[in-house]
């Protein structure tokens, strides 16, 4: 059996955590919290997006079926949904705003100096906009359709790499 490093633990070497853990410490993200930290609650979010997880239950599931590796990713101890449905309720989501910050800035570095294929001296950008489907019983002041809620959302996309300047 392979003894390296899982796909996912090589992912997450890519997030800084140094400036994660700024963030956390600056909105108080692990005061309160008993059993899962902000960087618990954020590998198992990401492994839920890496993976289209579609429910706390599904994500539970999902990393409860293979125990043995959830220390490889980072995770101390067994998520429970319940515990994760408190840790989403009551975490500041600024810290997840100011991480996809980060994020952003690193990734834009990256792209910089690629050529569009079109020699341009500014920066072109793209206008898009999605509909995103909300439940109507959570979300009653965002009616949409008769029997749907849903929320507009529309992005500046940098055309070097697709990379959202403003959402």
């Amino acid at each position: 059996m392979y003894g390296g490093k899982t796909l996912f633990a090589q992912v997450m070497e890519f997030v800084p955590w140094t400036s994660f853990t700024r963030i956390v410490h600056r909105y108080r993200g692990n005061a309160g919290g008993r059993t899962r930290s902000c960087a618990e609650q954020f590998r198992a979010l990401a492994f839920a997006q890496l993976t289209w997880r579609e429910s706390l239950r599904d994500i539970e599931g999902s990393l409860s079926a293979t125990p043995s590796t959830l220390y490889a990713m980072g995770v101390r101890s067994p998520i429970k949904r319940a515990t994760l449905a408190d840790a989403n309720e009551s975490r500041n989501w600024r810290i997840w705003f100011d991480l996809a910050t980060v994020l952003i800035r690193r990734a834009r570095k990256l792209y910089a100096s690629d050529s569009l294929g079109v020699e341009l001296n500014n920066t072109v950008y793209a206008l898009d906009s999605s509909t995103v489907d909300l439940c109507l019983s959570l979300f009653a002041w965002a009616p949409f359709r008769s029997t749907t809620a849903a929320i507009k959302l529309h992005t500046v996309l940098d055309l070097r790499g697709c990379i959202p300047a403003f959402i």
